[in-house]
């Protein structure tokens, strides 16, 4: 008898346990449900910022002309100039510090809602090469996972574990509480003016050009060579004119950068204009149009800008 006491005894304790637990997971959910679910609205309805600029670009920009890239997209190609002799809306959807998942996660939302009639993808040195940064900053998208299904390939690039993680609420704003916040103030707008996505750069460079070697090999990453080609075939299936431009530098070099080497092989393998200005002299022979060695400042934007246009002029 006494045994069988303590069995029922035992087996209510576990049972007790397990509604505690199931209490627990119930509650943890509904949190992390209420959380998320705040969290997305402070991100979705912010009016500056970087992350504005990134919610703007998937959701709601209708330009003619969209501009890709990292920060070299960002701060050289002034979308003023690309409206006024070209004749069509732009805005310039380029992102400080991101790699090309980040453009190609963009275009793919983009491509939910509108076909473009242009785009210029800008391409810099080093754009193949294996970094884990690289998938650390396909981060900034995560806030897009559960709505927009086109943009999920990529975004379950940046980790094994990225499934799983997102069917959490509350994680995909993990990383951004901050920039959220300040997106739904005024700040970002009083600090940097941004003319259509455009963040223009005000120093003036004053050196010596420096000489840049590319003799050493760096490790290549194919994940980024197929979303390279990818973003150049879903161009061409959706009958957009893609330009794939290498914008200005002020550095002299010693070979070529073999992301370069690829990146335009692979253009001319599909029938893709692919521009290089990296050896320009005019911006060769002048830093006053420079910010620093690899950004143009809004003086050189404008020379740049209106340069591009003239040989898609030439070109059309």
């Amino acid at each position: 008898m006494s045994k069988i006491l303590t069995q029922i005894v035992t087996q209510r304790g576990y049972l007790y346990l397990l509604k505690k637990l199931a209490a627990f997971m119930v509650l943890f959910i509904l949190f992390d449900f209420i959380i998320g679910s705040f969290f997305r609205y402070l991100y979705f309805r912010q009016t500056s910022g970087w992350e504005f600029r990134t919610k703007y670009s998937v959701e709601d920009t209708r330009a003619d002309i969209l501009i890709f890239g990292a920060s070299r997209a960002q701060q050289q190609y002034n979308p003023i100039f690309f409206e006024e002799r070209l004749h069509q809306t732009c805005y310039n959807v380029g992102r400080d510090g991101q790699p090309i998942f980040y453009y190609y996660g963009i275009l793919n939302g983009v491509l939910r809602r509108y076909s473009p009639k242009m785009i210029f993808l800008d391409i810099e040195n080093g754009v193949f090469n294996s970094e884990q940064s690289s998938y650390d900053r396909i981060g900034v998208l995560l806030p897009f996972y559960k709505t927009h299904a086109e943009m999920r390939q990529v975004i379950e690039l940046k980790s094994p574990y990225e499934k799983m993680k997102l069917q959490s609420s509350i994680y995909p704003f993990n990383s951004l509480l901050f920039k959220i916040a300040v997106g739904n103030t005024k700040f970002n707008k009083n600090r940097n003016e941004d003319i259509k996505g455009y963040i223009p750069l005000s120093g003036e460079l004053h050196e010596p050009i420096r000489t840049v070697s590319f003799l050493n090999q760096h490790v290549l990453d194919t994940n980024k060579i197929n979303v390279y080609r990818s973003f150049i075939n879903d161009c061409i299936k959706h009958h957009i004119k893609l330009y794939i431009v290498c914008s200005p530098y002020y550095m002299k070099t010693i070979g070529t950068d073999t992301s370069i080497s690829i990146a335009k092989k692979i253009a001319h393998e599909n029938n893709v204009d692919f521009i290089d200005y990296s050896k320009d002299e005019l911006f060769l022979t002048n830093s006053t149009l420079f910010d620093d060695t690899v950004h143009v400042n809004v003086a050189g934007a404008r020379i740049f800008s209106n340069k591009l246009i003239d040989n898609i002029l030439v070109k059309e």
